[in-house]
Parts: C-alpha cells; structure tokens; sequence
C-alpha cells in the first residue's frame, strides 16, 4: 500500500467514525484509480458498502462522508459524488509529485513491502529428472518460480528456493542403462541404447568423456558389477550441467534436496509406519492403500504395488512432510499440466498425516507451444529433438525468453514465437521496455549537469501525473503479484510504466536550458522512473539495459 492511498484510506475511516459512528479497520475500504480520468484520481466504494448496514441511499451516505473528511490531511484538492454513490477523489498534484522523492530515497528498495509479514515460505519449482537438457517446459516453470519469488521476497514474505532431484526411480535407471549402453559404443562394442531410455545427445557426450577419462577397462566388465557406476556418473554429469544451465538462466536454488536420501534417511518407511499405525492404510490384491477418499480423494491410491515397489506417491509424502517438518507456513509447488490430477491425492495423503492441506497448495503450469518461421517445434527428451532451454536461450536471449514466459498466467497455454522475441522492435514487448529504461537513461546523461530537484512544485502536467500516478502504485502491485503467485501482472505494469514514460517525454520537454529548475525537476521525474522500471524488471529476471 503506497502512502497516498494509506493516507485516504485513514480519511474515509475517520470520516466513517465522526459521520455514522462506526469502526471500520484499513481492510474495508476499497481505494481504486477510476479507468476515465474525468472520474479523479482515485474512487472508492465505501457509501455503497455502507448502505445495507445503514439503510440509507449511498449518495446520501457519500454526501454525510464529504462533509466529514479532512481533505488537507488526505492531500485532497476536492472530490464528488459520481453514479449510484461512488466517491471520486481529485488529488493535489503536489501529493502525487511526493513520490518523487520516495523512489529518490529508497532506489533499489522502491516498491519493498513487510506484506508477506516474514510468513516462511518454501517453494518448489522446475525439479526436472536429471536425465538430459531442459526444455522450454521446464523453462517455463523456472521463470515462473524464480520471479514468485523475487516477488516474495521483495514483498516481506520469508522465501526458500527448493529443487526436489528425482534420482531415484525408473527414468533415472534408464538414463544409467543409457549411458552404458553409449559408452559401449564408444569404445567399440556392440550396445543398444533400451527403447524407453534416453536417445539425446548429451549422454553421447559424457560417455565420449567417460571413455577418455577412464579408458575402455569398463567395457570389458559385467553391466550389472558397472551399473551403480555409470548412474552415479550420469547423474553427476547431468545435475551439473542442469545447474549450470539454470545459472545460466537467471535461477537458483537454496535447497536441493535428493529424493535418493529421502530412503536413506529412512523418511518414507518412517512414513508408512505411521500411516499404518494410525489406520490409514489397507492391503487389496497384494498391494497396500491409502485412504485417500477419506480426504475427499476421487478414489484410494496405491503406495506399495504387488511387487513391493514403491509409487511415486509414496517418497513424496515423505519429502512433503519432511518440507513441513522444517517448520515452513506454507509449502508452495509448481507443477507441470500433467500433474493437474496429483493433485488432490497429495494434499490428501498430507492431510492424512495431519498436516493442514491448505497449507500446501500448488500452482499448474501450461505447456508453452514453440513456434518459428510459422511453424511449431516438436519437444521430446527422449529422442534428443527436444528444444534445450540453453539453445533457445542462445536463439532469444535471456530476457526475452523470460520475459515473454511470465508475461502469461501460469495456468493459460502460450505460444512462444522466437520470431517475435529476437524483433529489436516496439512489437516486441520486452524490447519496448528495455528500450524505455535506455531511454531513460539517456536523458539522465544529456543532462548530467543539472542537479535534480528535492522539490518539485512545477510537476502539474497531466502527463505527468499520470506517469506519477503509476509509479505510485508500484509497491502495492508488487503485492499483489507475490500473493496472487502471478508475475505476468508485473509484466503489465513494466508495459504500462513505459507507455506512460514515452507519451510523457513527447508531451514534456525535459531539458530545457531557459528553465533549469523545471528541467531539474523533470529530470528528478525521469529518475524515478528509471529506478521504478528497473526494480520491475529486475524483479521478473530481466536486465535494464543503459544503452541500446
């Protein structure tokens, strides 16, 4: 909540008392920008919230409330009654100017909140098998997490970064026969890759490598006494060049966590003793249930199957419950669509070892169609003709590539249309934005002379306010975005901050030589808008560039 806002919502509240005698707290007053500028700077709803609980017509409510507030303390320069009672506030352009000053003062701390009030956040996102390049799914899902929680931490929420390491299931066998079978071939013996394992040629790579590191003494060796070795080896050569890439990307991570130690650790027998213990589970056709219907499940689900392996969903109770155990409020996950039906059995199984389920909760991400030259590029890990997150990063850039994947809602499918990213036009989002800041900059530099203002009076354009006007809403965006977990609502501001800048500075003549302090005072503006737009995009992973 930025202070203007605070402060009419402290004027409306005080109005409430004197007119109607009424205590209302911060939470029951709406403070809205009306979309026509003829309706003010800013509205609210309050009379016709009040109007059931005082039985009167909401512009004879809205009439008693005008009587009652104090416009100097709310830097008011006058309101009306508009429509069936909305109150329309016109606000002195000196209290919109002050904000000014604001992002002068705290720079790159513009736009911090304590919204999220320090509540201990862990959240999980990408957790990709180490088993060949990521893809621009996992791409996707790794902007999205890494910019909720730039956005959280930004907000005052108390964030840990988790990557969950499948590595210890199925897939991660066939990678090991995989790599095997490519390091066979690479010292001349005949092998075949399995026909679920994994044909990329990332494991022809570290096999080649294998071979010059160790020699073919390997090749001459029982698969079986070799096995353990080769998928300790590509796991290893597959994390590593996992992180790298997401280094590469902009994203880290605190914790990561092994699935692998989860058994060791004994966490998922501790787990199924305690279920049992506790009655919820039964045994049918050789196999042991969980009563997940008792928690509102579509039907029960299996946690040791008939040949006494393990589902998926049984070391991720685990892992889940470990995650709360560490003393976390809320657990956020990020799931790919394919997992939409998960769920439900999973808040339900946490449920069952008395964890609250609506302290975990999770986020679907859409697949991203991939689109060049008109036509769509086909993904598949396992026959190698996947699009790696590092060649189209390569292809677009960094910031194009996260920009344009949290510029929609995790949950709506997307196109991403390389053509669109690599344009160096105002068509492409990401360029129109970078180029603002440049811009920005560049006046910032033509008039390095000029001191900025600490005062800034002359601020009266309506262009002005209007640019001065969004910049104030920064911090409670910012807010917003980290509690609704939506970052392209960020995107929306960056678009908007820079269209706002751009019909400014053609309006506004910023430096002008025969008026030096309306010139330092637009260039203090300028400033303001410089800082604010850089947080933005620092805030999704995207770099402000000072020149283009």
């Amino acid at each position: 909540m930025n202070q203007i806002e605070t402060n009419l919502k402290t004027c409306i509240i005080n109005a409430v008392k004197q007119a109607f005698d009424l205590d209302w707290e911060s939470g029951d007053v709406v403070i809205e920008i009306p979309k026509e500028k003829i309706h003010g700077d800013y509205s609210t709803n309050a009379a016709m919230r009040l109007t059931k609980q005082l039985r009167q017509n909401p512009r004879m409510i809205a009439q008693q409330l005008i009587d009652h507030l104090d416009l100097k303390q709310g830097s008011v320069a006058k309101c009306e009654i508009a429509g069936p009672g909305f109150i329309n506030f016109f606000m002195e352009s000196a209290s919109l100017a002050s904000v000014i000053g604001v992002v002068l003062q705290e720079n790159e701390n513009y736009g911090r909140s304590d919204a999220g009030q320090g509540l201990k956040v862990d959240v999980e996102y990408v957790s990709a098998n180490p088993t060949g390049d990521l893809h621009p799914g996992h791409a996707r899902g790794a902007a999205m997490g890494d910019s909720v929680t730039r956005l959280m931490k930004f907000a005052g929420y108390n964030v840990t970064r988790e990557y969950y390491v499948n590595d210890a299931g199925n897939q991660i066998r066939n990678m090991a026969l995989s790599l095997q079978a490519r390091y066979l071939q690479a010292c001349g013996v005949e092998a075949e890759v399995p026909e679920d394992g994994y044909h990329g040629p990332d494991l022809i790579k570290i096999a080649q490598d294998l071979k010059q590191e160790y020699g073919e003494d390997l090749a001459h060796k029982d698969k079986a006494e070799t096995y353990s070795f080769f998928r300790q080896q590509g796991l290893q050569a597959e994390l590593a060049k996992l992180k790298a890439d997401l280094a590469a990307f902009g994203v880290e991570f605190d914790v990561w966590t092994s699935e692998q130690s989860i058994y060791d650790r004994g966490m998922v027998d501790k787990a199924l003793n305690t279920l049992k213990a506790q009655g919820m589970t039964y045994e049918s056709e050789g196999a042991l249930w969980l009563r997940t219907t008792d928690f509102g499940d579509d039907k029960d689900r299996v946690l040791v199957k008939s040949d006494g392996s393990y589902t998926y969903l049984t070391p991720d109770i685990a892992y889940h419950v470990d995650k709360f155990d560490r003393g976390y409020d809320k657990l956020i996950d990020f799931f790919g669509a394919d997992h939409h039906g998960y769920i439900a059995r999973l808040k339900a199984a946490v449920q069952s070892l008395g964890k609250n389920k609506d302290d975990l909760e999770v986020d679907i991400i859409q697949m991203a169609r991939m689109v060049k030259d008109g036509e769509e590029f086909k993904m598949s890990k396992r026959t190698g003709k996947a699009v790696a997150l590092k060649d189209l990063v390569e292809e677009a850039g960094v910031d194009a590539v996260r920009y344009f994947f949290v510029s929609r809602a995790a949950d709506t499918h997307m196109d991403f249309d390389i053509d669109m990213a690599k344009k160096q036009t105002n068509e492409n989002p990401v360029y129109y934005a970078q180029y603002a800041h440049a811009r920005m900059c560049s006046i910032l530099r033509s008039g390095a002379d000029i001191p900025l203002a600490d005062h800034y009076e002359l601020i009266t354009h309506e262009k002005e306010l209007d640019l001065l006007k969004h910049i104030n809403e920064f911090a409670s965006t910012v807010a917003d975005a980290a509690k609704t977990r939506q970052p392209h609502k960020m995107c929306n501001y960056i678009t908007r901050l820079a269209q706002l800048f751009h019909t400014f500075y053609a309006d506004c003549k910023v430096l002008d030589r025969t008026n030096l302090e309306l010139s330092a005072q637009r260039l203090a503006l300028v400033k303001a808008s410089e800082m604010t737009l850089r947080n933005a995009l620092t805030l999704i992973g995207v770099s402000a560039p000072e020149k283009m």
